[in-house]
């Protein structure tokens, strides 16, 4: 007997889109009337010319291929991250696999209960309670009520919600859903479990205890189908990598390499002009437009040393109150090492008073080791994201020296260096 549980043929997904011709976004009902009158115009008169009639506000369609002749199969107990930059159809084929949607084109097989976690509160019914919740999920995964009573005091006390278990979840905070929701779908033994970057929403401690749960699920010799940018933790969880690029399978390997191919196709978009990477999420009213690396003064370069000073400018399309920036730097194997934010200030932070479109990150002394490093980038406005863009540029650290200690490349392990005296014995 196979021991395959999913098995995706020639799998396509298509949407329709449509466009205006002109800038107007929305028709006004002059513009309706008007072209009702035309259609009805033609209608009685089939053979007459229509040309000269304006069709500044006729709408436009076009085909987009979320997902286009995507193949792979699944084996039980497998550990399968899917990877890819924004856009790449991660999401559209977790939902084909949830049967949320339906394919356009190909075939899906899958053996086994499923359970999915997709975004907060999948599956609940706001009005219901907590405890409500737990058994119609439980229900719907076709689990009968004594196994589900039989694991809810686990449920509970893992989502940590045992005060608010009688209170509808519609009351509920988005780190409330997302732990019960959690706690549901992983406890509720399915077959498959899979999890898209939802987990963000929790705190790290719960993001660990997620994780920790996933690893259980897979030694049992249970499917796990996780979804992040996060390609430490895929790294360290899955032993597999689907990496999605436009809609296709670019590369499904060990995760290690999938994540490898990953950073060398994020590498190459770096190079791009930034305003035109479309692979970006966030509202966009403003967006990044470039992103400058120097070594202080008016030094540009792609390449840094330890211990010496080192400047971040991310220049943006427009300024407005509450606008902050933050970045994150990764190492060469995916792995997040430190986190900027301008929202967080000091004493030290300075206003810039000719009001300048960007904003400036200076570091008196890098401490970051000699290698490959790469930057995620973002920029907020009043909690809500205008513009995320992964891998928005990439830069090397050189050896160098730390206060007259030096750093090089055989330093040791790890990806940083702190400011230290030793004391010998002499």
């Amino acid at each position: 007997m196979s021991d395959t549980v999913i098995h995706v043929e020639n799998l396509g997904k298509k949407y329709i889109i449509g466009h205006q011709q002109d800038n107007e976004r929305y028709n006004t009902l002059r513009d309706v009337l008007a072209n009702q009158a035309r259609s009805l115009n033609r209608s009685l008169n089939p053979f007459k010319s229509h040309s000269s009639l304006p069709t500044a506000n006729t709408p436009s369609t076009e085909e987009f291929w979320a997902l286009k002749d995507v193949s792979f199969e699944i084996k039980q107990g497998d550990r399968v991250g899917i990877i890819g930059r924004n856009g790449a159809g991660k999401s559209t084929l977790l939902k084909i696999l949830s049967r949320i949607t339906e394919p356009t084109e190909g075939r899906i097989k899958i053996k086994g209960r499923v359970a999915s976690l997709l975004e907060v509160g999948t599956g609940f019914h706001p009005e219901l309670t907590g405890r409500e919740n737990i058994f119609l999920n439980g229900a719907i995964l076709g689990m009968s009520k004594v196994e589900i009573t039989h694991k809810f005091d686990e449920i509970v006390d893992f989502a940590e919600v045992e005060k608010f278990l009688d209170t509808p979840v519609k009351r509920y905070s988005s780190g409330m859903y997302v732990r019960l929701a959690f706690a549901v779908a992983a406890h509720l033994e399915p077959e498959i479990l899979i999890v898209d970057e939802v987990l963000a929403v929790g705190d790290v401690q719960f993001q660990k205890k997620c994780l920790g749960k996933m690893e259980d699920v897979a030694k049992e010799g249970r499917t796990v189908i996780f979804v992040s940018h996060n390609l430490g933790t895929v790294q360290a969880l899955c032993s597999r990598g689907v990496l999605l690029m436009q809609g296709t399978v670019l590369a499904d390997d060990t995760a290690d390499v999938a994540v490898s191919t990953y950073l060398k196709n994020l590498e190459q978009a770096s190079f791009q002009n930034l305003l035109k990477r479309t692979d970006r999420q966030g509202k966009g009213h403003l967006r990044l437009a470039q992103i400058e690396i120097s070594t202080g003064g008016n030094h540009p370069s792609l390449t840094l040393s330890t211990g010496f000073s080192a400047v971040f400018t991310f220049h943006v399309t427009g300024i407005r109150q509450g606008l902050s920036c933050c970045f994150t730097i990764y190492d060469q194997y995916g792995q997040a090492v430190t986190y900027f934010n301008s929202a967080a200030h000091s004493q030290d932070d300075m206003t810039n008073p000719q009001q300048e479109t960007k904003f400036i990150c200076e570091i008196e002394e890098l401490l970051l080791l000699p290698g490959r490093y790469r930057i995620n980038a973002a920029i907020m406005c009043d909690g809500e994201y205008q513009d995320d863009v992964k891998g928005a540029v990439f830069f090397d650290v050189e050896q160098g020296n730390l206060r007259g200690r030096p750093v090089s490349s055989e330093t040791g392990y790890g990806n940083t260096i702190l400011p230290h005296r030793w004391l010998i014995p002499g």
